[in-house]
């Protein structure tokens, strides 16, 4: 493994509690959230989790309290290769009114977090076997998109909405490859100095909208049009600690940090190595 990469690496595995649950804040207590991510990040540069059965021990042991919880947990247990509990999880879905077809007719002012939890519910569906109504799902879906060809509420699209809403699409086995004018929209978020902006007008990038981006794109098939600028801009927002940040001035997270070795890991297998950054990837 590359040097750069050891870095990313260590960076995750020092923050490893003595539970086997990991946190991105050192002498914090361990979080399904963080866990996950550490999991996806190991998982992702093809590393042998340290300290398994200890991790897998304290996911199984941990009692989740809402979507998100449910999703960290589930998914972590699946990167380390163990089922959750489906009895639990099939329980708590159903008792979701979106897995019931019902929906709210209120539209919340943060949009993304209610496309959000849909997201996170289509990804859990096959793990719980559970089955809904995709067909009104995917017509909720929709009723979000925008003359601009992205989604949000209010006729006010941004690239947040977007991402989880073409990928929750995905999810259902909605053709989202004939949303033309959504991957219009994705590339007018697409900025030349690399990156992506959460709205087509917006200056400046952040990691997440850097992989909402990326993400998007590859439900189209779909490359970065810009991808030296990108990738030196993700590298710009690395820390002295191996992790990186929202932006070029932040801490570093688990999130972050996943974002970015996603794209610069497709990147580096594109074989699009950077000229002013050799000494980073070497």
């Amino acid at each position: 493994m590359q040097g750069f990469w050891v870095r990313v690496v260590k960076y995750v595995a020092d923050r490893q509690n003595e539970d086997g649950g990991y946190t991105f804040c050192k002498g914090t207590e361990s979080n399904a959230q963080d866990t996950y991510y550490a999991l996806a990040i190991l998982n992702l540069l093809g590393v042998q989790f340290p300290n398994l059965e200890k991790t897998v021990e304290w996911l199984q042991n941990f009692t989740p309290e809402g979507l998100y919880q449910h999703y960290y947990v589930a998914k972590a247990l699946r990167i380390c290769g163990k089922e959750p509990n489906k009895k639990l999880l099939r329980e708590f879905i159903l008792s979701l009114p979106a897995a019931r077809g019902k929906f709210s007719s209120e539209v919340y002012v943060e949009v993304p977090s209610e496309l959000l939890s849909l997201f996170m519910l289509t990804e859990l569906l096959e793990l719980a076997g559970v089955v809904i109504d995709r067909i009104k799902t995917v017509n909720w879906l929709l009723s979000f998109k925008n003359d601009d060809g992205g989604f949000g509420a209010n006729g006010h699209s941004s690239l947040n909405s977007t991402y989880y809403a073409v990928a929750s699409l995905n999810n259902l086995g909605y053709p989202v490859i004939s949303l033309k004018d959504t991957l219009e929209y994705v590339r007018a978020c697409e900025k030349p100095f690399g990156g992506f902006t959460a709205v087509p007008e917006g200056t400046k990038p952040y990691m997440e909208h850097v992989y909402f981006g990326f993400s998007t794109l590859a439900f189209f098939n779909q490359r970065l049009r810009y991808p030296k600028e990108t990738a030196e801009f993700i590298l710009r927002c690395q820390n002295a600690n191996g992790g990186f940040a929202r932006s070029e001035v932040g801490i570093s997270t688990f999130e972050d940090t996943f974002y970015a070795a996603t794209v610069l890991r497709h990147l580096e297998q594109d074989r699009i190595y950077l000229t002013s950054c050799k000494a980073k990837w070497k």
